[in-house]
């Protein structure tokens, strides 16, 4: 599984974020230009997902590294982001609501 640190997802530019995190959690504080499709929501929402590379970010890592597993057996070039909305927070990235 591919995988890349909060900084150097902060650095990228052009390669689309998918937080899998719930509706409410997403709309208390999610990274700048991610969208939100729900790991829960995922299975019936593949065709929502980007032709192209695409990043794939949770709290801390745990449910994007599930998806990132799932969709990449099902041929999609995707890369887990480590550490999650919750490292980007702590390292005082800004964050939409």
């Amino acid at each position: 599984m591919k995988s890349i640190t909060v900084e150097e997802l902060a650095a990228r530019v052009g390669v689309p974020l998918i937080d899998v995190r719930e509706r409410d959690e997403f709309a208390a504080g999610h990274v700048p230009g991610a969208v939100n499709l729900p790991l829960s929501e995922l299975g019936g929402r593949v065709d929502e997902l980007p032709a192209e590379p695409f990043d794939v970010i949770c709290q801390v890592g745990g449910r994007s590294a599930r998806a990132v597993e799932a969709l990449t057996a099902r041929g999609h070039d995707a890369t887990n982001v480590e550490g999650g909305t919750g490292e980007w927070i702590a390292q005082g990235r800004p964050v939409e609501q």
